[in-house]
């Protein structure tokens, strides 16, 4: 492969920039941008140690000084020739010696082009490869332990039994076919069935990490919905730690949805401030409230927020009603610090909503009491699961849909093994079953879905 070159960290100013290389042969360009301390090429480095030296323009002139670290392939990140360069982190600078590699023989690399080359020389397969950008765009400790543990191979070795045993089965179907004459013991229905039956129930169980592998990377979709002046924006400034949304005495302040994602009880929430639900002659507010009633039915969390300090009103009620129609709802007391009668709040709340909600919680926005009770509620609805679980759990939309397809073609191949069809049947859904597989490590994914995973990259990753 030709030489690529990109910068890998940030655009912004920082104490250390660094720039990576790679392909076949990139040590001669490297040659040309470096001058060791020492005295010896680039190319004449130890491998992966720290050698401080000038790194130069294309004419030959110092950008600055700092270290190089050669890699030999197959011991780098890619799996064939890399170096790195680490100085300065001024933006002018290593634009300055991106611009000499590529005077020297580099180009540009693209988005992700280096984890792309690592997937390709056999050093990530593809989930692999999927747990680096998570790991880049973890936002919680937990969401960081589950992507390194992918990293290491979590999931590739979960997924290697399931694949090793459809693999036997298909092996030993085609040589009872293939090489009839062969003193080849037949293939065992019994065993056959077992085999499908245990990988039917691990890709059922993998696949009922998806939830629990959504939330860990991309948080809990958050609606807080209540009446006019309920106390929900002074909720989303309390759970963010600053003034997100404008607060005011009047009530329709908030016209808009604003969001904001903060930590609640270890969970991630993506929260959505919206306008006080109510029917309203103002044309710029009713939009509002439509607006809320769509992040209402779209949430995976609902806060519903009433006024904890007025009497409970029909437009309260007619809000948990809604409310009580998602999956998920906690039944939020506001302005717990205006009120001597907090644990008195449920009064009239029974009737108004068809589904109980997972907590009611008595708070204060502006003193903090009882924001912890709203933590333990949210990490009730939302476990973190077994610490041992980190890494085999299926976090993104194509992981789960190619589980699926390979959970409900091995399903195929027992109704097939048990209905009494014949073996070609079997091995066609077993087949399938092992493609599914394939594309979810990538043994079979199509280039298309590879450039797709790849395109959310930055470059120089």
């Amino acid at each position: 492969m030709d030489t690529i070159a990109a910068i890998a960290t940030g655009h912004s100013p920082t104490a250390i920039g660094i720039v990576r290389v790679s392909g076949e042969g990139c040590f001669a360009p490297c040659d040309k941008i470096f001058r060791a301390a020492n005295g010896r090429p680039f190319s004449d480095q130890p491998s992966h140690k720290m050698v401080f030296g000038e790194m130069l323009d294309n004419q030959g002139r110092v950008i600055d000084r700092g270290l190089s670290v050669r890699f030999p392939g197959p011991h780098s990140y890619t799996g064939e020739d890399s170096a790195e360069f680490h100085c300065h982190g001024s933006p002018v600078v290593l634009r300055e010696l991106l611009s000499a590699l590529f005077a020297a023989g580099a180009r540009q690399a693209k988005a992700g082009e280096f984890t792309q080359r690592a997937f390709l020389n056999g050093r990530l397969d593809l989930t692999q490869a999927e747990a680096v950008i998570d790991l880049i765009d973890a936002e919680t400790s937990a969401a960081a332990r589950n992507a390194a543990a992918q990293l290491d191979g979590g999931l590739r070795r979960v997924l290697e039994p399931i694949q090793d045993a459809l693999l036997d089965i298909t092996a030993r179907f085609y040589a009872v076919v293939d090489y009839p004459d062969e003193d080849i013991e037949d293939v065992q229905p019994e065993q056959v069935a077992e085999a499908l039956s245990s990988a039917e129930g691990q890709l059922t169980a993998l696949l009922a990490t998806c939830q629990r592998g959504k939330v860990l990377k991309s948080g809990v979709r958050t609606a807080i919905v209540g009446r006019p002046n309920a106390g929900k924006s002074s909720l989303l400034n309390a759970l963010a730690g600053y003034e997100r949304a404008i607060v005011t005495d009047v009530p329709g302040t908030t016209r808009d949805t604003v969001e904001e994602s903060v930590l609640c009880g270890g969970v991630l929430l993506r929260l959505i401030d919206t306008a006080g639900i109510r029917d309203t002659a103002d044309v710029v507010e009713q939009k509002g409230v439509e607006r809320s009633r769509k992040a209402l039915e779209s949430a995976d969390l609902v806060l519903a927020v009433v006024d904890g300090s007025q009497p409970f009103t029909d437009e309260d009620g007619e809000i948990l009603e809604l409310a009580a129609q998602q999956k998920n709802w906690v039944l939020v007391f506001s302005k717990k610090d205006l009120t001597e009668g907090a644990a008195g709040f449920g009064i009239g709340v029974n009737g108004h909503s068809a589904a109980p909600p997972a907590a009611v919680v008595a708070l204060s926005s502006v003193t903090g009491e009882g924001l912890d009770k709203l933590e333990s509620a949210v990490s009730a609805l939302f476990p973190a699961g077994d610490p041992k679980e980190a890494g085999s759990l299926l976090t993104d939309q194509r992981q789960e849909e190619a589980a699926c397809r390979a959970r409900d073609a091995v399903r195929r191949a027992k109704e097939a093994l048990e209905s009494g069809l014949t073996p070609d049947a079997v091995l066609t859904d077993a087949e399938e079953a092992l493609d599914a597989l394939g594309e979810l490590t990538g043994r079979t994914a199509r280039e298309e879905i590879v450039s797709r995973i790849f395109s959310r990259f930055c470059v120089g990753k």
